[in-house]
């Protein structure tokens, strides 16, 4: 079985991230709201955000790096990990809330990299507190309190 290149996986990744700047960018433009609240719209953030993605995956299309080597078997599962978690966030989210979902996967990541039990529980408590009360009060952002809370409320 014969190993992919570098350049040939940052090529296929290249093409694979354009696909979702596409992506993104259709459903940027396909956003509605009743009302626009700023002078751009919400349309500007997720468009802008896929024109850089696809500018910048062009460059790996088109100037891959040099070969290197790939990850060893287990920062490649860690990675994987990461990437499960990052998931789980935006499916629980809404759900179960801003707060402890946030609390569950920080606490998760600080495990996954080698905090302590403690020190895993107390990032997550202060990130997923502090930023709550960064976007909500700082910034004025709403976050879902989640639908198990709104029972109690």
């Amino acid at each position: 079985m014969s190993q992919v290149t570098k350049p040939v996986a940052d090529r296929l990744l290249g093409i694979v991230l354009i696909g979702l700047a596409a992506f993104v960018a259709v459903q940027a433009i396909n956003l509605e709201v009743p009302f626009s609240y700023e002078p751009v719209g919400p349309r500007a953030f997720p468009l802008g955000l896929a024109i850089l993605l696809a500018g910048l995956s062009l460059v790996l299309v088109f100037k891959p790096g040099a070969d290197g080597e790939w990850p060893h078997k287990a920062l490649a599962i860690r990675l994987l990990l990461v990437l499960g978690l990052l998931l789980a966030y935006a499916m629980l989210f809404t759900g179960l809330g801003f707060i402890p979902t946030s609390l569950m996967v920080v606490a998760a990541l600080a495990r996954l990299f080698g905090a302590s039990n403690g020190k895993a529980l107390i990032t997550g408590v202060l990130l997923s507190a502090g930023s709550y009360v960064l976007f909500t009060e700082g910034l004025g952002i709403a976050l879902p309190t989640g639908t198990w809370l709104a029972a109690f409320i």
